[in-house]
């Protein structure tokens, strides 16, 4: 008697270890069993891939769902629901929500919230501050905890860490990749009549400069190499950081956005205003093309989204009043697939940016490859699909995105989830049943 399967991939080309074959996969019990022939097997479910790309289910690393305390932008339901409608597995949530996830309890109460109302799976960063920096090795261990966030600048009240000091502090307690947003506040004080004065967001890569995340991407390199501690650098924005990360690789670790990768100034501030508005700011093509030179040679780990919506009504403001921040879970897979399209980047290089590079530097468990034993989450992609972005697709409670009319080729047409479907053309199916991503870690 032949094996039986609660789900079969039939007529799909799967980007595996092996390479990217054609080949059907075999799923029970929310994982990967068989890969292979698997024509005329018995399975209480198939799902027919000809034409598709089965990939590692993506991991976006870096989102904004605003929950607790900001609802009104977002919540753990509406971008759940934006990421499994993109093609995301599994997210990390940062701290700056209100309260600050700070302790253990605070961590306890998104876990919670997120229970029976995620699409897809969860962990939660837990924020360095100056009052919680003695317990942060513990706090980085417990049940949902992705690891330690740390603010260097464009953070207010407790969430911000700017003296070395305190980081120092910070990166002294724990073990894990810590990750950390690098603008140097002081520069930024010093400089935000620069903003104030000119009034508008074509400013904004201006007054936070280049200068002012180099000098804080060198503090930390310092710091860190001081006490030993892998972090990660998140959102680097700029040619001069990569071309300093170049010798610190065995240290840190490196994520580019999307939004870095595609958009640039002065055009980006012209057509979009303060919706291109984002900390640390969309750059000029001299950079974005210095990104891309990095990304070409290895140096850019993980590629994350910096998910971090607002409404419209708050992003009408006077400069530089507005918020800084933009949705971007639910296009990180199509905006990364028209690159690949294009040209930019190979599909291979596509899963290890937005899958099994996360797996790696953070030590996830049981995802990042298409394997057997490995657990089912996949992203069903068709790559020679074209579509429009618009804001009528975005879910995000926001309800718009910098890509609105843009039209890309390449499209994630399916999610899954522990081996189950949750996301088909379009529309999420079934109920939100999404769990806690596994470190190896938090064993």
């Amino acid at each position: 008697m032949g094996e039986t399967f609660d789900l079969v991939f039939t007529g799909g080309t799967c980007a595996t270890p092996a390479g990217i074959v054609e080949t059907d996969l075999g799923v029970r019990d929310g994982h990967i069993v068989a890969l292979g022939d698997l024509k005329g097997a018995a399975a209480a479910e198939t799902f027919d891939a000809t034409g598709l790309h089965v990939l590692p289910g993506v991991i976006d690393s870096q989102v904004h769902f605003r929950e607790p305390g900001l609802e009104h932008k977002e919540d753990f339901a509406t971008g759940t629901a934006a990421a499994a409608l993109g093609g995301v597995t599994a997210v990390f949530e940062m701290p700056n929500t209100s309260p600050s996830t700070l302790t253990a309890a605070d961590l306890a109460d998104k876990c919670r919230r997120a229970k029976g109302r995620a699409w897809v799976d969860m962990a939660f960063y837990v924020g360095a501050s100056e009052g919680n920096v003695e317990e942060l090795d513990e706090l980085e261990l417990l049940p949902g905890a992705a690891g330690v966030k740390i603010f260097m600048g464009s953070s207010t009240g407790n969430l911000l860490v700017e003296d070395d000091a305190t980081l120092a502090q910070a990166l002294a307690h724990g073990k894990r990749r810590c990750a950390v947003h690098c603008e140097d506040e002081p520069r930024l004080r010093e400089r935000l009549s620069i903003a104030k004065e000119g009034g508008h967001p074509r400013y904004h890569p201006e007054w936070r400069d280049a200068e002012t995340a180099l000098r804080a991407t060198e503090r930390l390199i310092r710091l860190a190499r001081g006490v030993r501690r892998r972090v990660h650098v998140l959102h680097v924005s700029t040619g001069d950081e990569m071309a300093f990360l170049r010798d610190h690789h065995d240290i840190a670790t490196v994520e580019a956005t999307p939004q870095h990768l595609t958009l640039a100034g002065p055009e980006a501030y012209e057509r979009l205003g303060t919706l291109a508005q984002m900390n640390p700011p969309v750059r000029d093509e001299a950079h974005r093309a210095a990104l891309w030179r990095a990304l070409d040679q290895g140096l850019v780990d993980v590629i994350g989204s910096d998910h971090a919506p607002h409404t419209r009504e708050e992003k009408a403001g006077d400069y530089p009043a507005t918020p800084s921040g933009m949705p971007g879970v639910q296009t990180l897979v199509p905006i990364m697939l028209d690159h690949v399209a294009r040209g930019r980047l190979s599909l291979e290089r596509f899963v290890d940016l937005t899958s099994a590079g996360a797996a790696r530097i953070f030590g996830i468990v049981g995802r990042g490859r298409i394997a057997q034993g490995f657990e089912a989450h996949l992203t069903i992609v068709d790559l020679k699909a074209r579509r429009r972005i618009t804001n009528q697709w975005i879910a995000s409670r926001c309800g718009w995105t910098p890509f609105d009319g843009m039209e890309v080729t390449g499209w994630p047409v399916a999610t899954v989830l522990n081996g189950r479907v949750v996301m088909h053309d379009g529309q999420l199916i079934g109920d939100p049943a999404g769990g806690a991503v596994k470190f190896l870690e938090a064993l």
